[in-house]
C-alpha cells in the first residue's frame, strides 16, 4: 500500500492510496467547514436534498439505475462533527475495470456520478427542488424529534451538550426543530453555495491503480475543472486541545424509561499530542472491552449494570463513560466507577490489562486495514490532525506505550459532567 498526496490547489487535495488488496475502488469527498448553531440544521437539510438527485439523474430511481449499470457500485453519504468543524463525506465504491471482461471506464463513470451529487444537485429557479426541500424539510423533522427514542444514544449526545455547552461540538448533528421551521429553500441554496465556497476539499480514492486506472489523477482534476472548484483558503484543521480541570456538574434528566442511563465526561488534562496514544490505552483499560475494569467491576462483580464501557474522543481529549442500570442503583454504581477512575491514578493495574488493552486497540487497526473506508477515514483524520504517520507507526506506538505513562496521563483525568436519566 503507497500513500500520495497531491495539493490540486490551495484548500483542495487528492489523496491516493495504492493496494491490490481489493477489486474495487473507492472515492470519498470529504468537505470540512466550520460549525456554528446556524448553520448545523441547514447542513443536515442539504446533506438528504444533496442524495435525492442531481441535474442529470433527478430522482433517487435514476441514481440506483444507474448504479445498478455500473455493476452494482454503492453510493452513501453522512455528516458527523470534528471537533468544531462540520464534515460532510459523499463516497462510491465500484468495481475496479481490470476485473471486466471490456474496459468500461467504471472509475471515470462513478467519479462523475459523485462529483454530480456533490456539485450539481438538481435546481429549479435558484433553488433545490421544492419537492426535494419539502420532504426532506420534514424528514428532518422527525429524526429530530425521534431523537429521545433512542435513550442510550439520547443520554449520550446530552452529556456532550453538557460538556460542551459553548461549544460547536455540543450541538446536536441534526439540528434543532426550531431553527428547521425558519429555513427557505432560497436560504438554503445560498447556504449550500457558502459551503462549497467556504470548505476544506479532501478527495480520496483509493484501488489498484497501477494496473488499469493510472490515469485516476486525470480523471479527478478533469470533474474539479468541470465543476468549476476554486482556490479556498480555509483552516479546519484539528488543534490539540490542551484542557484545564473545571468544576464538576451533575445533570438530572427524568423521562420514562425502563432502565436509567449514567453518562459520565471525563476530561483529560494537560494532554500533548504525543500522549494520545497513551490516552487510547488507558480507555482500553478503564473501560474498552470485555476485560476493562468498568466492564469486570461495575458490571460483572458488582452486577449493578447492564452494560458499562467507555469511549476515547481523541480530538477533543474526552472519555465518555457509558453504562445502563437499575434507577436505585444510581450511587453505588457511581462511587464503583469513581472508584475505577481513581485506581488508574495510583496505578492499580498489571501487565495483563495493559496487554489485553493493547491487544484489543490494535486487533481494531489490523481490521481498518482490510477495510477500504476504514482506511480512508483514517488517514483523513491524519489529514486533519497534519500528522503523516500510517497505521502501521499508530500500532507500534500503541505497543510500545509504558505503565509509568499511562499512569501520567490518568492521573490528569478529572470528572466534567455526570449525567443521570432515569423515571
Amino acid at each position: 500500500m503507497s500513500i500520495t498526496t497531491t495539493e490540486l490547489m490551495e484548500g483542495v487535495k487528492l489523496h491516493k492510496i495504492d493496494t491490490k488488496k481489493y477489486k474495487t475502488n473507492l472515492l470519498a469527498i470529504y468537505l470540512t467547514s466550520k460549525l456554528d448553531r446556524m448553520h448545523v440544521t441547514e447542513n443536515a437539510l442539504m446533506l438528504a436534498i444533496l442524495r435525492r438527485g442531481t441535474n442529470k439523474l433527478k430522482t433517487q430511481e435514476d441514481i440506483n439505475i444507474k448504479l445498478e449499470e455500473l455493476y452494482g457500485a454503492d453510493f452513501n453519504c453522512g455528516i458527523d462533527k470534528l471537533c468544531n468543524d462540520s464534515v460532510f463525506k459523499f463516497y462510491m465504491e465500484s468495481l475496479n475495470d481490470e476485473f471486466l471482461y471490456e474496459k468500461e471506464n467504471v472509475l471515470e463513470q462513478s467519479t462523475q456520478m459523485l462529483f454530480d451529487i456533490v456539485f450539481s444537485p438538481l435546481t429549479e429557479n435558484g433553488m433545490f427542488n421544492e419537492e426535494y426541500f419539502n420532504s426532506e424539510k420534514e424528514n428532518l423533522r422527525q429524526i429530530i424529534r425521534s431523537r429521545k427514542d433512542n435513550k442510550g444514544a439520547y443520554a449520550y449526545s446530552r452529556c456532550i451538550e453538557e460538556m460542551y455547552k459553548d461549544e460547536p461540538y455540543g450541538l446536536f448533528t441534526y439540528g434543532y426543530e426550531e431553527d428547521l421551521d425558519k429555513i427557505t429553500n432560497k436560504e438554503l441554496y445560498n447556504a449550500y453555495l457558502e459551503m462549497l465556497k467556504n470548505s476544506k476539499i479532501d478527495i480520496f480514492v483509493s484501488g489498484n491503480f497501477s494496473e488499469g486506472n493510472s490515469d485516476v489523477d486525470e480523471i479527478i482534476k478533469k470533474q474539479i475543472n468541470e465543476k468549476n472548484v476554486q482556490p479556498r483558503n480555509i483552516d479546519v484543521y484539528v488543534e490539540n486541545e490542551v484542557k484545564e480541570p473545571v468544576a464538576e456538574k451533575v445533570v438530572r434528566e427524568t423521562m420514562d424509561v425502563s432502565q436509567g442511563k449514567l453518562v459520565i465526561g471525563l476530561d483529560v488534562t494537560k494532554l500533548e499530542p504525543e500522549d494520545k496514544a497513551v490516552a487510547s490505552v488507558y480507555n482500553a483499560i478503564l473501560g474498552g472491552g470485555a476485560n476493562s475494569k468498568l466492564f469486570q467491576n461495575v458490571r460483572e462483580k458488582a452486577s449493578l449494570a447492564y452494560s458499562a464501557g467507555s469511549l476515547y474522543i481523541k480530538n477533543k481529549n474526552s472519555i465518555v463513560i457509558r453504562s445502563g442500570i437499575e434507577q436505585k442503583n444510581y450511587e453505588k454504581a457511581l462511587e464503583i466507577i469513581e472508584k475505577q477512575i481513581d485506581d488508574m491514578k495510583q496505578g492499580n493495574f498489571d501487565e495483563t490489562d495493559m496487554k489485553n488493552a493493547k491487544q484489543l486497540i490494535v486487533a481494531s487497526f489490523r481490521s481498518m486495514e482490510d477495510d477500504q473506508d476504514s482506511t480512508i477515514s483514517y488517514y483523513f483524520g491524519k489529514e486533519m490532525e497534519q500528522e503523516n504517520a500510517d497505521i502501521a507507526t499508530y500500532i507500534s506506538k500503541i505497543e510500545n506505550v509504558t505503565k509509568e505513562q499511562i499512569v501520567k496521563v490518568a492521573q490528569n483525568v478529572t470528572i466534567n459532567t455526570i449525567y443521570f436519566l432515569s423515571k
